[in-house]
């Protein structure tokens, strides 16, 4: 479908109109009570995705939100949410802003890790269905998936405030992995009193577990490099088997959304706040819930990234026992967030000033040069992760300056939905999505249940080539390199 079809379809469809504004960037201009103007970031190839749904919809929404800075962003991966889309960036200013928890989603510091091996393909490829079968035992999968140990209340708390240390000084992990994971795994100013004692029950047997949905544990192969320079940098090489964790704060983080985003509510309704969507529900930053609500979400942060560590360890033992290498041969190249809201200083229409940043299934895209990455990577820029949807390819990506002016430092976190779940297990079997992808890919898929695999199936997903290519195409992250699964664990 070319762009004149798309807009004449949209403009029947969605009654929302926009142009180009440069390669792979679209802008709604402001109208009604938008406060800002909205922006696109997707090929002419993606375009057409985000009339399925209230995508456009609900980013109109959010950039009529009060104090919103510059601009409402949506990701080429977008689809429509809670409130706000998911794939959307918005930045409010950090002293006279609001809070919408809407706007980080209910599963808290949902994110990425990809760990390294020494091994390649060829080493792997006569121990794919071991690899998978001992990864599926050891790691927890599925709704509701839990531990054989709980943990106490006073380990929950410990988690929440000091994230991957906790778990390191409990030997699960290596001293230096920390360097490698967004705010080195330990978000500060997270305050367990702000967290119910429902939220710390849920999340007592839940640390180390994966959960259900998109959530995998991945085993993956580079087939590409795009740029060898970079990719050197981050220690990969094409042939090599990386491990991907893909998961959030699990009922822990869904907890806290769900209790905040009921607290909200009668407030905004006594303060007499202008919703444009009730799901956008949210307060003045400086409101004593809104207060509250960041430091318990900062906890969500913590536990979530704790749970990947947990789960890191698990994978790292599992390849030290089937393939006789030292645990201390897996470094982690990166862990990032996806659901998340951050203080950060940014260049804006009114100069360098503090905003927090909302990015719901949207990524931190960093430069070189900024002092948040590690230090080994400052000088090329932060690593990028793009999951894939269990038979397609994920990227390995580094954020560009031009991310800075456009996306406030973001990029897209994935393929996105072009099926709903339920729409999904109509249209396909999962013991077939399961076989096919075994016979045409040689990719070993283990699920823990064929809806599961039925509600995954690739064709439930967007083109993720054709996602990350819109984000390089729009200048705010390069591809750096391609891999793909040969061994997926599903919840």
């Amino acid at each position: 479908m070319g762009l004149d079809e798309i807009l004449k379809d949209l403009t029947t469809f969605d009654i929302i109109m926009f142009k180009k504004i440069s390669n792979a960037i679209y802008e709604i201009e402001k109208e009604g009570t938008m406060k800002v103007n909205a922006l696109i970031i997707a090929n002419e190839n993606l375009l057409s995705s985000l009339q399925n749904d209230r995508t456009l919809w609900q980013i109109k929404n959010v950039a009529s939100l009060p104090n919103i800075v510059d601009k409402a962003v949506l990701m080429p991966d977008a689809h429509e949410g809670y409130g706000f889309p998911v794939g959307g960036v918005a930045a409010f200013d950090a002293e006279e802003g609001i809070i919408s928890p809407g706007g980080i989603g209910y599963d808290i510091n949902c994110g990425v890790r990809v760990v390294k091996t020494p091994l390649t393909y060829e080493d792997v490829k006569e121990k794919i269905k071991q690899l998978a079968d001992e990864l599926f035992n050891a790691v927890p999968t599925g709704v509701g998936a839990a531990t054989k140990k709980k943990l106490s209340f006073q380990d929950i708390d410990d988690i929440a405030v000091n994230g991957v240390n906790w778990a390191i000084e409990n030997g699960y992990g290596l001293k230096e992995d920390k360097k490698f994971i967004e705010e080195e795994g330990n978000m500060k100013n997270a305050e367990p009193k702000n967290v119910s004692d429902t939220a710390k029950a849920r999340g007592r047997e839940q640390v180390g577990t994966l959960g259900a949905g998109n959530h995998f544990l991945e085993i993956q192969k580079i087939t590409y490099i795009a740029d060898e320079e970079i990719a050197k940098r981050f220690g990969i090489y094409k042939g090599q088997v990386v491990i991907m964790i893909h998961t959030g704060s699990r009922g822990y983080g869904h907890q806290i959304a769900s209790d905040y985003i009921k607290a909200f509510m009668p407030i905004a309704r006594k303060l007499n706040l202008f919703l444009p969507d009730p799901e956008l529900v949210y307060l003045p930053i400086k409101h004593e819930l809104s207060v509250k609500y960041l430091t318990a979400m900062r906890c969500a942060i913590n536990f979530a990234f704790t749970n990947r560590q947990l789960i890191c360890h698990r994978a790292r033992e599992v390849f030290s026992k089937i393939f006789n290498i030292d645990y201390n041969d897996m470094p982690i190249l990166y862990d990032l967030a996806h659901n998340i809201a951050k203080i950060e200083e940014h260049e804006t229409s009114e100069g360098r000033k503090k905003v927090v940043v909302h990015r719901k299934g949207a990524t931190r895209a960093f430069p070189k040069g900024r002092e948040e990455i590690p230090e080994i990577y400052r000088s090329v820029g932060q690593p990028v992760l793009i999951p894939g949807s269990m038979g397609t390819a994920s990227y390995i990506l580094i954020g560009m300056e031009k991310g800075m002016q456009i996306s406030f430092g973001s990029s897209c976190h994935g393929a996105g939905r072009r099926l709903s779940r339920a729409a999904a297990t109509r249209k396909f079997k999962g013991e077939e999505i399961v076989k096919e992808l075994f016979n045409k890919k040689k990719i070993v898929v283990k699920p823990k249940t064929y809806r599961v695999a039925a509600e995954e199936a690739p064709e439930a997903y967007k083109d993720v080539d054709e996602v990350a290519l819109s984000v390089e195409q729009a200048g705010i992250s390069k591809i750096v390199a391609k891999l793909e699964p040969i061994a997926v664990v599903k919840g």
